[in-house]
């Protein structure tokens, strides 16, 4: 089969506007996803940290404060007893580094006093950071 000129200008303008259809849907689909690892994050973080540590400073609790932990130099939380090992790792939490934390806190930082069971699975980890994502700062 042949094409036309017309007929070729037609149909990529035709194809054209029908790849653009979904964007929207798909921006939207995307906050959407979004949202639902923040909040399986949540649930996540509930369950396998909230235990230890509080996402905000309000909230008592027996670890370090996580509430905008991204970002921040390891073993700065100011009035935390931390390890000597914490203390002098000098590194920044990042999401790698988050991730390699929740993996073996231990193999990671070997001399950290955290009890850890290891959270191995990366869609897990993956939901969490997420969460501590939307986690503000303190003030």
């Amino acid at each position: 089969m042949t094409l036309t000129p017309l007929f070729a200008a037609v149909l990529g303008t035709s194809l054209a506007a029908m790849a653009l259809l979904p964007t929207a849907a798909l921006a939207e689909d995307s906050q959407t996803f979004e949202r639902i690892k923040v909040e399986a994050g949540a649930a996540l973080f509930d369950a396998s940290c909230r235990r230890c540590h509080a996402t905000d400073a309000s909230h008592e609790s027996y670890g370090p404060k996580l509430e905008g932990v991204i970002g921040r130099a390891a073993g700065s939380v100011e009035g935390y007893p931390y390890s000597k090992a914490l203390k002098s790792a000098g590194f920044v939490w990042t999401e790698p580094a988050l991730k390699a934390w929740m993996a073996d806190n231990t193999g990671f930082v070997p001399g950290t006093k955290m009890r850890h069971v290891g959270i191995t699975d990366p869609v897990v980890e993956e939901f969490i950071l997420a969460y501590l994502r939307v986690v503000p700062a303190a003030n």
